[in-house]
């Protein structure tokens, strides 16, 4: 179990990046899911011992990660959201190396670790190419290798499929189950589909703070019967989000399709939709959003009263 409270972080220049975080990641794959800015890589660079926070602690199993960063590296396996290569340097030997970094000094051991890992990634046929030659899914599956070495008990990956092609998307899916089972993967992303594939636990992030969490289903169900759709004209796509609580809206031939959280019937000719994990997002993401502006108009209303 990984367990943090109230985790706050502040930037030097002046920046809040982390907002009181708490919230507890069993084992198996978690997906913290949030739009670019809420603070996911800020959370995930403290939880992989890479930044100290302003205040708030973490603890993995009776480890204390942030007093003990010596004591946790040997367990935890990082993905980064820009993960840099030696790109004239063969998959087999970077690996390698990263493994005698990893404290792997056997080299007999080290052959059959390194070896497996390239197996389970499915990079064993092209070990002796260079990283330059790799596409973009063939370098986050390394990613995933080096992640791997000394088999750690937690694994984080920052927006690991941001740009991959359907069919990497898929391959590196199934390679996070494969691996998601008796460990703590923390899955960061901004992609729905990546948390509702993967995840039975998660969490979305906005604005710095954890703003729902549950299961995809939970979240998903609490939304039954408040999800309206409705086909207009883009021309009326202002009007309708002064009127209506849209959460998200996409073109369709020419016509703009909205979707509106409310507890009963809008009327003027919306329908009741299915609700789906993206709406849990869009809505969570939302209501932080209102909520931000609605603490900055308050502070500046009592500035000026002032």
């Amino acid at each position: 179990m990984l367990s943090i409270k109230n985790l706050t972080h502040t930037y030097p220049n002046g920046v809040e990046a982390l907002k009181n975080v708490s919230i507890d990641i069993p084992k198996g794959m978690f997906g913290l899911l949030g739009p670019n800015g809420a603070g996911k890589s800020s959370l995930m660079r403290t939880i992989a011992t890479l930044q100290q926070p302003t205040s708030g602690s973490i603890t993995f199993g009776d480890t204390n990660v942030l007093t003990e960063p010596d004591a946790i590296r040997p367990t935890l396996g990082y993905l980064p959201q820009d993960f840099g290569v030696y790109p004239r340097g063969s998959a087999y030997d970077l690996l390698d190396h990263l493994a005698v970094l990893k404290g792997i000094t056997n080299r007999k051991e080290r052959k059959q670790v390194v070896e497996g890992l390239l197996v389970q990634t499915n990079l064993f046929d092209v070990r002796k190419k260079k990283l330059a030659t790799f596409s973009g899914g063939m370098r986050q599956r390394f990613g995933i290798a080096q992640a791997l070495i000394g088999q750690p008990q937690l694994i984080i990956v920052d927006e690991p499929t941001a740009g991959l092609d359907p069919e990497e998307r898929n391959r590196f899916h199934n390679l996070l189950s494969e691996i998601g089972e008796d460990v703590v993967v923390i899955l960061s992303t901004h992609i729905v589909d990546d948390v509702s594939d993967l995840c039975p636990n998660m969490a979305v992030m906005a604005a710095g703070q954890i703003v729902s969490q549950g299961t995809p289903a939970d979240l998903t169900a609490e939304l039954d019967g408040k999800i309206w759709t409705k086909v207009i004209d883009k021309a009326d796509f202002d009007a309708a989000k002064s009127e209506f609580n849209v959460i998200s809206n996409h073109l369709s031939v020419g016509k703009m399709v909205i979707r509106v959280e409310a507890s009963s019937n809008p009327g003027n000719g919306f329908e009741l939709a299915n609700a789906h994990l993206e709406d849990v997002y869009f809505s969570s993401v939302a209501s932080a959003r209102s909520e931000t502006t609605n603490g900055s108009q308050d502070t500046d209303t009592k500035a000026i009263a002032a």
